[in-house]
């Protein structure tokens, strides 16, 4: 029995998920320093997304406290990380451009609520229907997207054109010693996370040093009061929903996307499953409060979450602590913070780029079938050039166009003669849009005899292409004066074809259907199969 949608709101929010903590001080430990490594790297992303989306600095900010918190506490997968993201930034930069910042807060006010119906009415299921091609598609690309985006942190502060010379060397050896630190120290000690580790000892050469690279506060002052609770000030009319429908719409489905499919990566890494729905209540709830507290908004962040889980983050505390420090530098430390080099910073996000993207993609590609090879390559340079939604839908549709196409040729019949003379065509493989020309073809209509039986036993009747192919069958053998009669529908063949408008017409004397019994067809149900 399918539960209703309240139940299913109340089961992503009840005491039965709550949130898992760790078993040991030991794992507490580890959890909290890994939420520490995740603040860290949050910011310069959260600061660089809001000038992205054009907004203040602290909306990326609060944005990331805010969705953080509530998807770290009630979110379908512990040890996810959300926040504010580029995928969603890059949608947002219209609206603010042409209508102001209080529109944004309205959409993403709308966008949460979209969320929580898809959540409410279990759409996060469909994610299934996403091949595996697409899945490292999506990883390679957002790798790929997040390398680049790093290369933004190369700017002279001064100048606002890329480094050169010595601070440009400076900057990219700063880089290669964090991923050297992160690279080595886990073959000495685990006690402290090694991306935790590599910022601080890098951020202490430069600090004591004084060394002349970018830091965070060259990017943004980034300290600030706690988030106010404000309701947008926009009309509330029907002109404002028409003008903030379209972009919710947008960020809803791109937010869900993404989120579900660090949720279905996060789970392969950790060998635990996730709750679809459940997220996407989270993620819905969490962009509600968030466009009513000053914030841009959010979604997962494969970046930040892949940090988490090599740091050792498991279980919800180390997302929420995440959250807690991110708030804590926003209103206590942003001095401190706005001290480290961003050298360090890239050093780790770039060390989350190799840990991200699918090597083995380059040997797969060699030993699967040419069609899923070019779904990999497609989606990543989609995910690259565009956005991720559009990547994973076009990689979804070419995929269905491919396996449309292979049950296409699959069509065929074997054909025998029974004792009392009628010919028996005995159809193989599934008949469907894609199969219904070559279905046609398989019929002799001028040779055969007066009475030609059709047997579906190992053939399934999908879609009305299908039944207008049958009855444009039927159609050629009435004209010839011959009897067709089909043989061995399943029930749900049989269903679709009396749906059909009585296409199967059944004897007086078999009241009850049985899958061994002969159905008469009459033609013309569906228009002559035009």
């Amino acid at each position: 029995m399918s539960r209703s949608p309240l139940a299913v709101l109340a089961n992503a929010v009840s005491s039965e998920n709550a949130p898992a903590l760790p078993s040991s001080a030991a794992d507490y430990k580890t959890e909290i320093l890994s939420g520490l490594t995740v603040a860290l790297a949050l910011v310069p992303e959260a600061v660089a997304f809001a000038f992205v989306a054009g907004v203040n600095p602290l909306v990326g900010l609060y944005a990331a406290f805010l969705v953080g918190i509530i998807t770290a506490l009630i979110g379908g997968r512990p040890g996810m990380v959300s926040g504010a993201t580029g995928a969603l930034a890059v949608v947002m930069v219209s609206l603010v451009a042409d209508h102001g910042v209080e529109y944004l807060f309205a959409t993403v006010v709308l966008m949460g609520i979209l969320q929580v119906l898809a959540g409410i009415f279990r759409l996060g299921k469909f994610m299934r229907l996403v091949p595996h091609p697409v899945m490292l598609g999506f990883v390679n690309g957002l790798a790929i997207v997040i390398g680049l985006s790093q290369l933004e942190q190369f700017h002279d502060p001064a100048t606002g054109g890329f480094l050169s010379g010595f601070p440009l060397v400076l900057m990219l050896g700063l880089v290669a010693l964090t991923m050297f630190i992160i690279w080595i120290m886990p073959r000495f000690t685990r006690a402290i996370p090694a991306p935790l580790a590599a910022i601080g000892i890098v951020a202490a050469l430069v600090i004591g040093f004084g060394l002349p690279v970018p830091r965070v506060g060259d990017l943004a002052q980034i300290s600030g009061g706690l988030p106010e609770f404000s309701i947008p000030l926009v009309p509330l009319n029907l002109e404002t929903f028409g003008i903030i429908l379209p972009y919710a719409l947008i960020l809803a489905a791109i937010g869900l996307i993404e989120s579900l499919l660090t949720l279905n990566l996060v789970s392969e890494i950790t060998g635990k499953r996730g709750g679809a729905s459940q997220e996407c209540v989270a993620q819905g709830i969490a962009n509600v409060v968030t466009g009513f507290f000053g914030g841009m908004g959010g979604c997962a962040m494969i970046g930040q979450s892949m940090i988490n889980v090599s740091s050792g983050g498991r279980t919800r505390l180390a997302a929420a602590s995440a959250a807690i420090f991110l708030l804590c530098f926003i209103l206590f430390a942003a001095p401190v913070i706005e001290q480290i080099p961003l050298a360090a910073l890239v050093g780790v996000m770039f060390m989350v780029v190799i840990g991200t993207f699918a090597w083995n993609t380059f040997r797969v590609m060699r030993r699967v079938p040419r069609v899923d090879a070019i779904v990999i390559v497609l989606v990543t340079v989609i995910t690259v050039l565009t956005d991720l939604a559009t990547a994973v839908v076009a990689g979804v549709i070419v995929s269905a166009l491919a396996y449309a196409w292979q049950n296409a040729t699959r069509i065929g019949a074997r054909t025998y003669r029974t004792e009392d003379g009628a010919k028996v065509y005995k159809v193989q493989g599934p008949l469907f849009f894609g199969s219904a020309d070559g279905f046609s073809e398989l019929f002799q209509v001028e040779t055969d005899p007066d009475h030609v039986i059709v047997d579906f036993e190992h053939s399934r009747v999908a879609d009305q292409s299908a039944l207008a192919a049958i009855e444009g069958m039927a159609d050629r053998y009435t004209a010839a004066g011959k009897r067709l009669v089909l043989r061995h529908l399943s029930p749900d063949c049989h269903a679709l074809l009396r749906r059909a408008g009585q296409l199967v017409v059944e004897s007086d004397d078999d009241p009850n259907y049985g899958v061994a019994v002969d159905y008469d067809v009459q033609p013309g149900a569906l228009g002559g199969g035009h």
